[in-house]
């Protein structure tokens, strides 16, 4: 459906939204609610909503599975559901789950006639009020947000509205903020990643331009028709966009502003796409979840100077330091773990006493990704600390795989990890060790993962091993070892 308007009726919708949610469907500002949905001018309003104060937005993976979103909402506590028509079914799956209590669903674009005991998006939103709630503190929990757990399990990083609003700031002073710009939302608004453009866009005067779903047509159809100069992407895209069939750069060429991150991008892939672009600054964002998302920026100098293989110097507001493995700091040039402190850092994890005291230990938070800082500050990554891949802007932990994995009959040893590809920037690639006597095919694994997995977490190959994994001192698969022979001669140890 396509929608169109002002920043006044913008401003109205969000308002009655907000009184509505708390008024008819009873939330507190720290109730959780969920937003499974495409990109639309729901989720924005959705989003603004919680920053007003109406509650704790929980945005979802659309590519959940119904056991992964039962579990999210059951962790949450998560009673109300903002949801397409398109995910009806899935919810309705995800609310037999154990633990799942949720209450209420309310469904978008039903024209008046949601399913049967859903409530219908315009209806709940013309009942509320257009008054301005009251304002949030800084210290207010805003989002929780679910990225991937070292046990298998989703766990929820909550960050409050002075680490979203703060994010916004280091962008914005990064990129810029200007009422004329045209910003596109083609990468998916529950992710972290476009968390910024979704507050400083509007915050700026700036217009929001969104499309449901990535496709790369329609990406340089709407470019072209709404004079796009600003965009996000996820590097995978830019591979996407280039293998479509009428993908020419000249569509492109009134991009001012190409923004990419969630996953680095390959020097190869960056260096055609500067050379089709010549006009247009590229900017690269590292960061994560539990940042609110954005540590570092590497700008168009560096990009024009050749620095592809960082990941950029530390945005205003955000030290970096890198570490031993007994956590005393190393000195420039020396690779470590990166550990970083600021006020766009979470809360806490939801739920997860431990694992927050691990992660923040002498006021710094771990980031599980080892690097080091040259003479400038720059920060240049060189491996994880954690088994965390990272596909397509998606984050997958290896641990999760390996356990649905292990559970084939014929799977006797395991170990998953990220493998170079130009197009996802790393893939997920199994290696494994059959039972004595027992037959399988990589085909086979794969077929059974998708039973269980979302399909970014599937493994894209899968190589046997006739004896047994290298291990650990304690035993573990030396996962290192079995990158190293795919990582081996590249600028950058992941991507």
């Amino acid at each position: 459906m396509r929608y169109e308007g002002t920043f006044g009726a913008h401003l109205e919708r969000v308002c009655r939204l907000a009184n509505a949610m708390t008024g008819q469907l009873g939330l507190e500002p720290d109730d959780r609610f969920a937003v499974l949905a495409m990109n639309g001018h729901e989720f924005l309003e959705l989003y603004h909503a919680a920053l007003f104060g109406a509650g704790v937005i929980n945005p979802l993976n659309i590519r959940f599975t119904a056991p992964e979103l039962g579990y999210v909402l059951a962790d949450s506590g998560t009673r109300v559901v903002f949801t397409d028509p398109v995910f009806v079914s899935l919810v309705d799956q995800a609310r037999n789950e154990p633990g799942v209590k949720v209450e209420t669903v309310v469904v978008f674009g039903s024209d008046g006639s949601p399913p049967e005991g859903a409530v219908d998006y315009e209806a709940l939103l013309a009942s509320g009020e257009p008054v301005m709630p009251p304002e949030p503190g800084e210290d207010d929990p805003a989002v929780l947000m679910y990225t991937g757990g070292t046990t298998g399990m989703p766990k929820g990083a909550l960050l409050a509205q002075r680490a979203e609003v703060l994010n916004v700031y280091h962008v914005g002073l990064e990129i810029g903020l200007r009422p004329e710009r045209r910003f596109l939302f083609q990468s998916p608004m529950f992710h972290a990643a476009v968390v910024a453009g979704i507050v400083g866009i509007p915050a700026s005067g700036a217009t929001s331009v969104s499309i449901p779903l990535f496709d790369p047509e329609l990406v340089l159809r709407v470019v072209e028709e709404q004079e796009i100069d600003t965009t996000m992407v996820v590097p995978v895209m830019l591979s996407m966009l280039e293998r479509h069939p009428s993908f020419d750069a000249g569509r492109l060429r009134g991009l001012r502003q190409l923004i990419y991150g969630a996953a680095p991008a390959s020097p190869s892939l960056l260096t055609r796409w500067m050379e089709m672009l010549p006009d247009t600054d590229f900017f690269q964002g590292y960061g994560m979840t539990e940042a609110a998302s954005v540590l570092t920026m590497l700008g168009p100098a560096e990009h024009r100077a050749g620095m592809l293989d960082a990941a950029g110097a530390p945005v205003f507001g955000v030290e970096l330091l890198v570490t031993d493995s007994l956590g005393n700091p190393l000195p420039r040039r020396e690779a470590g773990e990166v550990c970083a402190r600021g006020g766009n850092l979470m809360v806490r994890y939801w739920n997860k006493e431990e694992e927050t005291a691990e992660a923040f230990r002498d006021g710094w938070y771990r980031t599980g990704d080892v690097g080091f800082l040259d003479d400038t500050g720059c920060l240049h990554l060189t491996d994880r600390v954690k088994d965390m891949i990272v596909t397509g802007g998606e984050n997958v932990y290896s641990t999760e795989v390996e356990n649905v994995l292990a559970t084939h009959p014929a799977v006797g040893e395991v170990a998953v990890i990220g493998i170079p590809s130009d197009a996802w920037g790393e893939a997920v690639h199994a290696v494994v060790v059959l039972k004595e006597g027992m037959k399988a095919t990589a085909e086979d694994l794969i077929d059974f993962a998708k039973t269980f997995l979302a399909g970014f977490k599937v493994p894209k190959s899968v190589e046997f091993h006739d004896g047994p994994l290298p291990l650990s001192g304690a035993f573990k698969p030396l996962k290192r070892e079995l990158r190293r022979a795919y990582w081996a001669g590249r600028d950058r140890g992941v991507a």
